[in-house]
């Protein structure tokens, strides 16, 4: 007897897309075969392709404190109805900021319960944590973010560069993770002033050279001491070479990018725009080409959502204005439709699209059991039909705010249906997802 057996033409199986029956047990895979056997359970059309549920682990929901911008309810439904079946919360914007494991607690006791999808939690590197990092650290959560530039929120402040090198030797002291927001602000502070509804004007504001001298220091900081880094929602292509000869003189340092940095680009973006307002900013055509190459070629790891969202109000306060509306893009429902639309015009399969999302996010928090279709792993699957074009419209956006840079444009792919734990779940469903610690 079996829990569920599911057939599909197409399969993301071992990195290829091919035939396969998938056997679910007690919440996981028992074991893919790769021909038809037996009865299924659920049989997938021609124009469907059986996925591993995706990992976002850069969504920031708010609650508690600031529970209108989002909560787990609305961000869980929004990050199911984008085939994510896993995400891992930010330290901020809540508040409190999950600084020490007394924070960590209120935050798990407002998700407990209302959580549509698995989630973990960062913790927060911040001047008044450090030297008591280990204590959150056993409390379960996967790593801690830091800042090296001001946050934009005034409860979680950044580091400078002492701070910066003395949090990395405290964690490769017991083996954590430190993930950085890296931009320098010095550079920033020297930058052309951003105000006013000209996007170049603030893409002027926060340049290049903010981006590679915070991560020079980054990985100046992991090659003094040893300790895990990951490079947060990388938008300049000009500190690539530089992560590049990191990577190769075998530092332990990671990099994601986020969908926004692939499929808009500056050109694109009007005057006013605020919901296309991000930090650091959407450049370029041809910065954005290299971004894809890097990620082709492995320079990337990964791409998760940096779902940053805010109210109306905030977003759009100042009229347009680049210097006053709230920075971050509410993409968590349409990461993987937008960047397999933008992939497929660059003739890039599917195939190699989806590790992004999947088993890299799932392997940077050691979540070895997300992220994939294997025997062993967790029964978190979607369906998806990869062809099927939609434009994005608000009746469908399932953010608490309505407010999206993803809205009027057409993307290619559907999330049809999805099983967490192998229990098939909807958006409209009463919440299954669990609360996660790191093993």
């Amino acid at each position: 007897m079996t829990d569920l057996v599911i057939r599909a033409k197409r399969a993301f199986v071992g990195g290829a897309l091919r035939p396969a029956t998938v056997v679910v047990d007690g919440g996981r895979i028992r074991e893919v075969i790769g021909k038809d056997r037996g009865v299924a359970d659920v049989e997938l059309g021609d124009d469907e392709v059986l996925l591993p549920g995706l990992v976002d682990t850069h969504v920031h929901v708010n609650e508690p404190g600031r529970t209108e911008w989002e909560g787990f309810a609305s961000a869980t439904r929004a990050a199911l109805a984008g085939g994510v079946t896993t995400i891992v919360d930010m330290p901020l914007n809540s508040i409190p900021p999950t600084v020490d494991p007394a924070s960590l607690e209120v935050k798990r006791r407002a998700a407990d319960g209302a959580v549509a999808v698995d989630t973990g939690f960062w913790g927060g590197a911040v001047p008044a944590s450090l030297g008591r990092l280990e204590a959150l650290w056993d409390e379960g959560v996967f790593g801690f973010k830091a800042f090296l530039a001001p946050s934009g929120v005034d409860e979680f402040p950044h580091l400078d560069r002492a701070q910066l090198l003395a949090a990395l030797t405290e964690i490769a002291g017991f083996g954590g993770l430190l993930i950085v927001h890296a931009e320098d602000p010095q550079v920033l502070d020297a930058a052309p002033h951003g105000g006013g509804r000209d996007y170049r004007r603030f893409v002027g504001s926060r340049p290049p050279e903010a981006e590679t001298a915070a991560i020079g220091a980054v990985i100046d900081g992991v090659r003094a001491t040893g300790a895990r880094a990951h490079i947060l929602h990388l938008s300049s292509a000009a500190a690539l070479p530089m992560l590049a000869e990191a990577k190769a003189e075998g530092l332990p340092i990671t990099v994601e990018t986020c969908p926004h940095y692939l499929v808009f680009d500056e050109a694109s973006i009007p005057d006013g725009a605020t919901e296309y307002k991000c930090c650091p900013p959407i450049r370029d055509a041809a910065n954005q080409d290299a971004l894809w190459a890097a990620l082709q070629d492995g320079t990337i790891d990964l791409v998760v959502s940096d779902h940053s969202p805010s109210t109306a109000e905030r977003k759009f306060a100042g009229d347009g204005d680049f210097d006053v509306a709230w920075g971050g893009v509410a993409g968590l429902q349409f990461g993987l439709a937008a960047v397999w639309t933008a992939a497929r015009a660059r003739g890039i399969p599917l195939e190699t699209v989806l590790p992004w999302f999947t088993s890299a996010p799932a392997d940077l928090v050691g979540l070895s059991a997300k992220g994939r279709i294997a025997a062993g792993s967790d029964a978190d699957l979607v369906v998806l039909a990869p062809d099927e074009r939609h434009r994005v419209a608000e009746p469908e956006l399932r953010f608490k705010n309505p407010v999206s840079a993803y809205l009027g444009h057409e993307l290619s792919g559907t999330v049809r249906s999805a099983w967490l734990s192998g229990r098939r779940v909807d958006p409209d469903d009463s919440p299954a997802g669990r609360l996660l610690r790191r093993a």
